[in-house]
């Protein structure tokens, strides 16, 4: 089984890696290969007729290499080759889709819309939670909720600094949120959205 990871979220392509490829796997530079490697690297079996998991890095700056994939795409191991840059012009990447190899492309989330999370503080501060969480859900698939969080923290600063007495109790309520991002499994964008809700039942 080969895969194809590419994009600029790296952090998130690791973590589908490690999903995939469990613990101690083998990790191979694409540009140090040489023609005469492939056959062992994809075909070859382990001393004790293991399936091999392997991680190849940047095959694509490897042009020879690179062509010559689409012949070893029967390998029995569990492959993903990660790629920095992935040309999808070459007629290997055209190959690769022809064949339905899995590519996964990891994208950044985007930071949200200040304007937005302004819009979100202000319904929620007039004690609106329900509608707060509706414009939560018009960003939450294409944004990040740390960024979020971090520019309501931002934003109920300043409204801390003028006097506002709300402003003490959502800082507090934000920094829990925060913590708890980081250390439970229920989904973030879940915790920002109750949040909300505290902050707008805050009298």
């Amino acid at each position: 089984m080969i895969k194809v990871f590419c994009g600029e979220d790296r952090m998130g392509a690791q973590r589908e890696v490690d999903r995939v490829l469990g613990e101690d796997y083998e990790v191979i530079e694409g540009e140090t290969l040489l023609l005469e490697d492939l056959p062992s690297l994809f075909l070859g079996t382990s001393l004790f007729g293991e399936v091999r998991r392997i991680l190849v890095k940047d095959l694509g700056e490897n042009t020879a290499c690179w062509e010559a994939l689409p012949k070893y795409l029967e390998s029995s191991h569990t492959i993903i080759i990660w790629e920095s840059k992935l040309d999808k012009r070459t007629a290997t990447y055209k190959s690769l889709q022809k064949q339905k190899v899995e590519m996964k492309e990891f994208v950044l989330a985007e930071a949200p819309e200040k304007k937005l999370v302004f819009d979100v503080l202000d319904v929620a501060w007039r004690g609106d939670g329900k509608r707060a969480v509706g414009l939560i859900e018009q960003i939450e698939i294409t944004s990040d909720p740390f960024m979020f969080v971090g520019l309501m923290v931002s934003q109920v600063m300043r409204k801390l600094e003028s006097g506002d007495k709300k402003a003490g109790r959502a800082v507090k309520l934000l920094a829990a949120c925060d913590m708890k991002m980081k250390s439970t499994s229920i989904k973030q964008w879940t915790l920002v959205k109750a949040t909300m809700v505290e902050i707008a039942a805050i009298k």
